[in-house]
């Protein structure tokens, strides 16, 4: 039976992956830092932390449930007690990519990170269809990358990563660059600012005398079939040719000449990596 430690239990992802753990078919050693979140544990799931140096010595495969910041620090901290053919699982590429990881060659690096939810979907369970971090309830797909370590290693890490992700559908594997491209600037150099914008431009549609929920419904409901016809999932779909020279006459006034490049090209994304882990 595979063992597991869990380092950071008591945190907001923490409990969530201890909680997905529960009943699973792995050993689980909890093991956090501070009260407050040893806690937090105990009142979220009933379960008990050990202590670090308990759980590394026995663990087959180490997650470190902890800040992007702080996973290059911790895990020099303790890098040396691990034993030979030790997996140590991250949940997000930013410090892989930094390079701010220990240099061990007989231990594995392995990241796995959430898609969450999709917005298509066939949620019918009230439950899963307000679950939009997934992990609770909804279907998500999750994306896996195996950094360093013997490829009969990333099997194992898959079958971990889907069960604390659960429930997933499709597990994608990348390679840790194509993972940064991901994350931090697919989803969220793009995509959250994109997000805000839109909130942002919702805010001005109310401040103008549009009533709040009228404004909030009316974009919510276009952007469903807007980016159904743009990434071509609506079956013959198409813009008008009114919403096509809407695009045409706003995208320079919104977007700067070059900004894809801007924001993909890879000493960029290195340094938004960096950015993060400091």
């Amino acid at each position: 039976m595979t063992t597991i430690a869990l380092l950071g239990a008591g945190g907001k992802m923490g409990v969530r992956l201890a909680t997905n753990l529960k009943g699973s078919p792995y050993t689980v050693l909890h093991t956090e830092v501070s009260p407050e979140g040893r806690q937090r544990l105990k009142d979220a799931t009933g379960l008990i932390c050990v202590e670090q140096a308990e759980a590394l010595a026995a663990a087959d495969v180490v997650i470190l449930a902890v800040p992007d910041r702080l996973i290059g620090r911790v895990l020099t901290g303790f890098v040396d007690e691990l034993k030979p053919g030790t997996a140590v699982i991250m949940l997000d590429a930013a410090a892989p990519h930094a390079g701010q990881l220990p240099k061990r060659d007989d231990v594995t690096y392995f990241v796995a990170h959430p898609c969450h939810p999709p917005l298509f979907n066939d949620e019918t369970d009230p439950v899963a269809q307000k679950d939009y971090f997934g992990g609770i309830a909804a279907k998500q797909h999750i994306v896996c990358a195996l950094a360093q370590g013997p490829e009969e290693h990333y099997a194992l890490c898959e079958a971990i990563a889907r069960t604390i992700y659960k429930p997933v559908m499709r597990a994608h594997r990348c390679t840790v660059e194509q993972m940064a491209i991901l994350e931090p600037a697919l989803s969220e150099s793009v995509g959250a600012t994109f997000s805000m914008v839109l909130a942002e431009a919702t805010a001005e549609a109310v401040r103008r005398g549009v009533p709040k929920q009228a404004a909030e419904d009316f974009l919510l409901g276009h952007l469903t079939i807007l980016l159904a016809v743009a990434f071509g999932l609506q079956p013959g779909g198409r813009f008008s040719d009114g919403c096509l020279l809407a695009i045409e006459e706003a995208r320079p006034v919104i977007f700067k000449e070059g900004w894809l490049d801007r924001i993909f090209d890879p000493a960029a994304v290195r340094a938004s990596v960096e950015a993060i882990c400091r």
